[in-house]
């Protein structure tokens, strides 16, 4: 980063000139504060911890401001790196040929192995900006001359958290996985604590440094939030402030990553206990909402905010009127939704006999002319169904249909363009981390007894004790988070822990089509293939004396 740094820094005063919101961000624009007073009080604190909020979901050019590659609109942040997760790892699958915003690419396994792409660049640049955020608050409440208030060390336990995030995200990334490699040799990223001159970025620390870095970040944030003003609630807005939960929720990603089965099995119980778990109407709402009762951390994205054609939904839900979904609608893997029990409601979501409406499918059977689905024995039938699933669906006669396209993620608008929020974290995750870490653990009752109310929730007829071996309770568990948790992203860092490789051929195939997918039709496992590890931007590389060519990832 070297000279980067200085300019992300000083980003923070773009961020609060962005911020606008009810409660935790003001109805007024906040751009009458001045540099020289923007660390001075706590009031002016958190509006730097607003801006940060805001910085999660903004396109990139609000934050990293400028005329470079790196500022380009085509990256809203967590719109896209969210969803990242399941369209690298296989499992929200691409339908037809689209790539707004390169979003085939990634799929494809293009863009994160090329380190001049806008995917690796902004990913980077983004971490680093949150961190350097982070260390100026930090930095300022360390100098101890302030009142130490309780609004004070929430400030401080999210500018912890947000900075575990960070290194969390970036090592996961640019870094091979934890369980699957070397993590005291292992090159990780620069850890940067700085946020006065000279700025200077640093080496490359190893995935051991990084994991304790964040491991200690953790902690500051939860003994900061033990000390804090609790979380306002009752607004969507409210669950972009981090809290205890959602400190103890990292740390169970944490541990659940690094193979530290106790802590995660824990950190997850302690950070889901205030949310209960969804029933089937909230579950089946579209999970567009902070409001759910599961939601720990999320984002709630207005309409003076929206990022509208950059946005998650746009990316991932056939509902939007997007082009990316309404020529290719993204599908679930068949395998998967095959196994769906008829009694789990989750299968609703997943319309395994929608006609292929789409003539550019790429399976080359779009049209009435190509139909094998027997349910259809005429044109005029399948037309009907077609319009049938318009009507209740919401989307519009532009927008294609094609088998096993799903409906869980929709907009509270179908049809439209307007705004939805952004999912961080929910309970459901957390219980799935408790399950898996106490049946890595071998404590097959325990695991058994914590994923029962996820399971008799969801499945009518679900018996958790034909699951009686840690082998058959992990196979169950993949399934499990594969299904609760699709098209939430965790699918490419699953896969790099449990060292799947990625094989839409196996088994009867995924659905998704080899001539489109290239080299995302077959990854081998990660312990055996680089291609699982971002490249780190070239930009870096040219820009940072600390690290060469000689330190790009292979």
């Amino acid at each position: 980063m070297l000279r980067k740094i200085k300019y992300l820094t000083l980003i923070f005063m773009a961020l609060i000139i962005s911020s606008c919101s009810e409660d935790f961000l003001d109805t007024k624009p906040t751009d009458a504060i001045s540099a020289s007073d923007a660390l001075a009080t706590e009031a002016n604190m958190s509006l730097i911890i607003n801006g940060m909020h805001r910085g999660m979901f903004s396109q990139s050019q609000t934050i990293l401001p400028g005329g470079t590659a790196v500022a380009s609109t085509a990256r809203a942040n967590e719109h896209y790196w969210l969803p990242m997760g399941d369209n690298l790892g296989g499992g929200l699958i691409h339908s037809a040929n689209a790539n707004n915003l390169s979003w085939r690419s990634v799929a494809q396994w293009v863009q994160h192995r090329d380190e001049t792409t806008l995917t690796v660049d902004i990913m980077w640049y983004h971490r680093y900006n949150i961190i350097a955020n982070a260390n100026t608050l930090i930095n300022r409440i360390a100098e101890g001359d302030l009142p130490d208030t309780p609004k004070l060390r929430e400030i401080a336990g999210q500018a912890y958290a947000y900075r575990a995030y960070a290194y969390m995200s970036l090592v996961q990334h640019f870094a091979k996985g934890y369980l699957i490699g070397n993590p005291n040799s292992d090159p990780g990223v620069p850890i940067l604590f700085a946020s006065e001159a000279p700025f200077e970025s640093g080496p490359r620390a190893t995935v051991q440094e990084v994991y304790d870095q964040i491991d200690a970040d953790i902690d500051a944030a939860i003994a900061n939030f033990e000390q804090a003003s609790a979380r306002a609630s009752g607004s969507a807005f409210h669950k972009a402030n981090l809290n205890i939960d959602v400190a103890y929720g990292l740390r169970a990603r944490m541990a659940l990553a690094t193979g530290d089965w106790a802590t995660a099995a824990a950190a997850a119980a302690r950070a889901r206990q205030d949310y209960p778990i969804m029933g089937e109407s909230d579950w089946k709402a579209g999970h567009n909402t902070t409001l759910l009762p599961e939601v720990m951390w999320g984002y709630n994205v207005i309409t003076t905010e929206t990022t509208f054609f950059r946005s998650y939904f746009y990316l991932a839900s056939n509902t939007f009127n997007g082009s990316q979904v309404r020529n290719n609608p993204k599908i679930a893997d068949r395998r998967l939704v095959n196994s769906i029990p008829d009694t789990d409601y989750r299968k609703d979501v997943f319309l395994i006999d929608a006609p292929n409406s789409n003539l550019s499918a790429a399976n080359g059977l779009g049209g009435w002319e190509n139909n094998t689905n027997p349910l259809y024995t005429s044109e005029e039938e399948f037309e009907a169904e077609v319009d049938r699933l318009a009507s209740v669906w919401g989307w519009t006669s532009r927008h294609n249909t094609h088998p096993y396209m799903h409906v869980k993620l929709r907009q509270k608008v179908p049809g439209g363009i307007e705004p939805d929020d952004i999912i961080m974290m929910r309970a459901s995750e957390m219980l799935l981390i408790e399950a898996e870490a106490k049946a890595m653990m071998s404590d097959v009752p325990g695991a058994q007894e914590t994923l029962r109310p996820l399971g008799e929730e969801r499945d009518s007829a679900y018996d958790v004790t034909q699951f009686d071996t840690q082998e058959k309770m992990m196979e169950h568990i993949k399934f499990q988070r594969g299904l609760e948790l699709w098209g939430e992203g965790f699918l490419f860092q699953d896969k790099i822990r449990w060292d799947d490789p990625i094989d839409h051929g196996a088994d009867g195939g995924s659905g998704a089509s080899e001539t489109l997918y290239q080299d995302g039709y077959f990854q081998d496992r990660p312990s055996v293939n680089p291609n699982w590890v971002f490249k780190i931007p070239q930009r870096e590389i040219d820009t940072n004396d600390f690290i060469g060519p000689e330190d790009q990832n292979p």
